[in-house]
């Protein structure tokens, strides 16, 4: 299957060599990671275990945990001390976790909350004056299809990427004007290790949802596993990054979810969108 985003022509004399790339050590930011360095790209990878992150040249490990606002805000600013500035930012980094809303305790909720959305914001407010400064940049925010079609018993999730996708339109309107891009990047079902790292609450008050959450559990990794690999999306990512004239939205996927899924996102009434939610996840 090529990959969506294949059309985009690349720019030779793209000057973006460093990036800042968040969640680095698995999935789409491992394979993003390897396709930045393939292209000549120095490129700082973070994970909140470095153990896990690679080495090569031109990749920086750099330890950051987007659930400490402290730590996150050091981390960077020594890496980009290092760098000498930031041209790219990509918020990649995620966190599952899968579970009825009621269930989801305020402890939980904000860890969420962190990592899907406070920290990639942090991020952003930090990397902007860098690339005001140089007079360009471009920041990637790696949101979800999730943003567009929630998927059932992973709501915060899906409203933290949702979030996220409203904080990258938000730049783009306040950066209007500039040479600072800013591209709401949205991948569908794509077969990583994320299915395997989401955790599933547990506990008596989760009974009332068991049977219709063990059937969307079981109806998502099914999907999960007929999926594409992650490197379809950095190969988009990158066709996307090289442009000289990038899309804002740009979904990744099968051809179902990134072409007919935001269609249907755009044309259909709400009520046939909840409909066909529905009957795909396997509800009454």
């Amino acid at each position: 299957m090529a990959p969506v985003g294949e059309w985009f022509v690349p720019n030779p004399c793209a000057m973006t060599k460093t990036v800042f790339l968040t969640g680095a050590s698995r999935g789409i930011g491992y394979e993003i990671a390897q396709a930045l360095l393939a292209n000549g790209y120095e490129v700082w990878g973070t994970s909140r275990h470095p153990e896990y992150l690679f080495q090569k040249e031109h990749f920086h490990p750099v330890r950051l945990d987007l659930e400490d606002p402290e730590q996150l805000r050091e981390a960077f600013q020594q890496a980009e001390a290092e760098s000498g500035g930031f041209e790219v930012l990509i918020n990649n980094a995620g966190l599952g976790l899968a579970g009825p809303i009621e269930c989801f305790s305020p402890e939980l909720l904000d860890r969420q909350y962190r990592v899907l959305l406070r920290g990639p914001w942090e991020l952003v407010r930090m990397a902007l004056p860098g690339m005001r400064k140089r007079g360009r940049g471009t920041i990637i925010n790696v949101s979800s299809l999730a943003a567009r079609f929630p998927v059932p018993f992973m709501g915060p999730y899906s409203v933290f990427k949702a979030g996220l996708s409203n904080l990258s339109l938000s730049l783009r309107l306040e950066l209007a004007g500039t040479n600072i891009r800013v591209i709401d990047f949205q991948p569908g079902d794509l077969r990583t290790s994320m299915r395997s790292a989401t955790r599933r609450l547990e506990g008596s008050e989760l009974d009332p949802y068991q049977p219709w959450f063990d059937r969307v559990w079981d109806i998502t990794g099914k999907r999960f596993e007929e999926s594409p690999g992650p490197r379809l999306a950095a190969e988009c990512l990158m066709a996307v990054l090289e442009s000289p004239n990038p899309p804002p939205v740009v979904t990744v996927g099968t051809f179902f979810q990134a072409r007919l899924g935001p269609l249907l996102a755009r044309l259909a009434p709400p009520g046939w969108v909840e409909w066909f939610l529905r009957r795909y996840y396997g509800l009454p």
